[in-house]
């Protein structure tokens, strides 16, 4: 008999998984040419040509025992060192390697400073929509998860719902910016806010919250939108970083967290984030990638790629009479739904489009749609996603 915990999550296991899955089934019926599978954020676009090049760079140059071999939980002092340059070359911090950890991937990340940071029945704040992995993540803390509601249209923060819901229990705020599933890209002024409701939430509390910022899709920004960096408006910030999608490499699993010391309790937080690396049996992120990823500290993927597929979505669904939040970050298009989210997910399916209904990121009515695809599948849905309109029309007119 399995553990009670494990039978809630298998009940509400993750509504992104189960479309990808689905995904493989209706591949082999109706042929992959003829899916058009928009659930799962997995990149299409291959890593730099530079990962490659590391890859071999690292396994020439590294002595086999110590690159395959154990080292600090919190990962090798060289890498992490690198990463703290990086990070205040680019945005005026003054990290070193004792303010990184490296993580296996984000997911991991989240989950360590979770770990580190949570007693049962302290709570973890989050901004409809959100990635709705972060319910399983507080679940496995035995932390309560508290949502504040959309702020529609905009999709930043909605202030006056946040600062009423702050109490003495809140000890983790989560920000995802830009955002998954919105696309949305949260303005300094949103961040300055932010800090200083949370600042004076502190004092009247007596406690310490700590802002958690999870940024996977940090380099994915279109144009010249810029991305603040919230360490420097907040000082209990633990910064949440993955290559996953910045570098295609979802798969090997490979990420840091930033922790400075200017978060409170400083020493005992660092020290726990390496003991709870080790406790969550990650043991350490994998060694290979951790070498791999400090050599390719300027590598990006072609932003490009993602901006054709964003437009083409955008300005097709739009024509069709589709309403969508125009995306300014990540690989998302946000798209109201004019039947009820889950329905018209399940309508979807006749026509091959598989999507994520709103429903699991906190925010009924409203679909995701992943453009990390071929423009191929794009051009194939657009003339499904019309036929599903026009059904939805006619259904709501009988």
């Amino acid at each position: 008999m399995i553990s009670k915990k494990m039978e809630d999550f298998i009940a509400n296991g993750s509504a992104i998984r189960a479309m990808f899955e689905e995904g493989k089934q209706m591949a082999a019926i109706y042929g992959a040419e003829n899916v058009c599978d928009f659930s799962l954020g997995n990149p299409n676009l291959p890593p730099p040509d530079t990962i490659k090049k590391a890859i071999l760079e690292v396994l020439d140059e590294e002595e086999p025992v110590e690159l395959h071999g154990y080292m600090n939980n919190s990962g090798y002092e060289d890498v992490r060192e690198k990463i703290a340059r990086s990070l205040n070359d680019r945005f005026g911090t003054s990290f070193s390697q004792k303010n990184i950890v490296m993580t296996v991937g984000a997911a991991a990340g989240l989950n360590v400073a979770f770990k580190t940071l949570l007693n049962p029945g302290d709570e973890i704040m989050v901004f409809a929509p959100f990635f709705g992995e972060y319910k399983n993540y507080a679940i496995s803390c035995e932390a309560d998860i508290a949502v504040v509601p959309a702020n529609i249209p905009s999709f930043q923060p909605d202030f006056e719902s946040f600062e009423k819901m702050l109490n003495p229990k809140t000890k983790v705020v989560i920000v995802n910016t830009p955002n998954n599933p919105t696309g949305v890209v949260y303005t300094e002024e949103t961040i300055i806010k932010l800090a200083d409701i949370l600042n004076k939430k502190q004092k009247e509390f007596n406690t310490d919250i700590y802002l958690v910022s999870d940024e996977p899709y940090r380099e994915l920004v279109y144009g010249d939108i810029d991305v603040p960096y919230i360490t420097k408006y907040y000082d209990n910030t633990i910064v949440v970083y993955s290559y996953s999608k910045s570098l295609s490499l979802a798969g090997e699993r490979i990420g840091y967290l930033v922790i400075p010391e200017a978060v409170a309790d400083f020493e005992k937080v660092s020290a726990g984030a390496n003991m709870a690396t080790r406790i969550l049996g990650f043991v350490n992120a994998p060694s290979l990638m951790q070498k791999v990823v400090a050599k390719c500290l300027d590598s990006k993927v072609d932003i490009d790629f993602y901006d054709k597929n964003r437009q083409a979505l955008y300005n097709g669904l739009t024509v069709i009479g589709y309403e969508c939040t125009y995306p300014d970050g990540a690989f998302y298009l946000w798209v109201k739904t004019p039947i009820d989210d889950n329905e018209f997910v399940k309508m979807a399916r006749k026509y091959q489009i598989l999507l994520v209904p709103g429903t699991f990121f906190g925010c009924p009515g409203y679909i995701r749609i992943a453009y990390c695809i071929s423009p191929k599948t794009i051009e194939t849905a657009l003339p499904k996603f019309e036929a599903l309109m026009n059904e939805i029309k006619e259904k709501i007119k009988a």
